[in-house]
This record gives structure tokens, sequence and C-alpha cells, in this order.
């Protein structure tokens, strides 16, 4: 039986709680101007994932807002986060939201294309075990995620997580019949790519859940 519609959907988001009233406000705000945030019932799951981890370092690819990552910031008091943002109007209005949160000794943004600052990353971290990240969490530009996963994964600690957001693609990649404009093709074969292959690899486990837009969890047995 498909448990998977429009009402449990409903149901769930129902569900929802805000971290805290600034959260919420800052939510609010995002949606009604159309900047993407995680879905609601994601955010409940993946920041449970979050608390059962307790990363003592998470790399977030795709600012926006500053949302997520001050939502990780608030869960994880002690956790650093570096996160990578390329429209330089997000990184500015993060660089606000984070301020104005009191988390800017915690949460460092980095401006520009992700994948150039993943490769300055590698070269300026000497040590993974010690300086490396216990978490990922994947939310760009849909057709990159297969990039940014081969970068992330030589900065990541062993049996560390990677999240993926949206890689459900509104149904689209389970199957074309949710296609409503041809150019939404390409992101969808990306994305199909993408999950054929974190769930083929052999130095890391996958698992795609149905929640929000879908979340893939991995979790990492080495550094590939």
């Amino acid at each position: 039986m498909n448990i998977t519609n429009d009402k449990v959907t409903e149901y769930l988001e129902g569900l929802y709680q805000p971290l805290n009233r600034k959260l919420k406000l800052l939510r609010e705000v995002a949606e009604k101007h159309n900047v993407p945030v995680i879905v609601r019932e994601a955010e409940t799951f993946i920041l449970n994932i979050v608390r059962m981890k307790k990363p003592k370092r998470i790399l977030e690819i795709g600012t926006a807002v500053g949302y997520s990552a001050i939502c990780f910031a608030e869960v994880c008091p002690e956790t650093e986060i570096v996160s990578l943002e390329h429209s330089d109007e997000m990184y500015r209005y993060a660089l606000e939201n984070i301020k104005k949160f009191g988390l800017s000794l915690r949460i460092q943004i980095k401006p520009g294309d992700a994948l150039e600052s993943l490769a300055e990353l590698r070269n300026s971290i000497t040590d993974v075990d010690e300086q490396g990240f216990d978490l990922v969490f994947i939310d760009a530009a849909k057709s990159s995620y297969k990039e940014f996963w081969d970068a992330c994964v030589p900065l990541c600690r062993k049996e560390a997580v990677i999240l993926s957001d949206n890689v459900l693609l509104k149904a689209r990649t389970a199957s074309d019949e949710f296609i409503t404009d041809r150019r939404q093709k390409t992101s969808v074969r990306h994305m199909r790519k993408y999950i054929n292959y974190i769930t083929k690899l052999k130095y890391a486990d996958t698992a795609v859940v149905p929640v929000g837009d879908g979340v893939a969890v991995s979790v990492l047995h080495t550094r590939g």
C-alpha cells in the first residue's frame, strides 16, 4: 500500500514544530519571498540525524538565507559549521541572519563557486582526522550533486554522514510521468545518475527516504 500522498504530507506538516520563534519567523520570510529552505517534515528528520550524530564539524553546500546552518547550530551548541554559497545576494543575507542569531563565531560562510571552495578546503586541511567533517549537507545545484559528493568525500572523517536533500525532485526522479517541462529532464537525468552512483558505492551505505522532497542518508565507512 502506498502511504506517501498529499494527505500524509499534510498530516506530517501539521506535526511540525519550529525550533524557536526566531527561526519560525526566518522560515516565514524565506517562504514568502520564494527562497528555498528545507521542507518542514524534512527539517525534523534531518535535525534528528544531526542530534544523533553530534558532529563536531558540519560542511553545508548551499547556504541560501542561512536557515539550515542556523538550525544545525541551534541543535548542536558545540558544532562548527562551514557553509558554501554561490549567490552574492544570498551570501550577504545569510551573514546578516547569522549575526542576528549570534552565531558568527560558529558558522563560516564561503562565497563563490562551491567546487572551487571545496578544492580550497582540501588544500587547507592537513589532517582530515583532526580537521575534517563529521556531517555534510548537500542542498545546492541538483545537477552537480555527484561532483559535490566526490569533492566532499576526501574532506570527511571515517563514519561521516552525508545528507543529500531534494533527491526525488517532486517525484520526477522516480518517474517521467511527473516531468511537466522538458527543461526538467536534465536535472532529472543527473539526479538519477547520482542516486544510482551513491547507492552502489562499496565504501558507503545509502538509504533514500521519501520525506519532504526526498533525502538520501549516506554513511561512509572509508573515504573512498
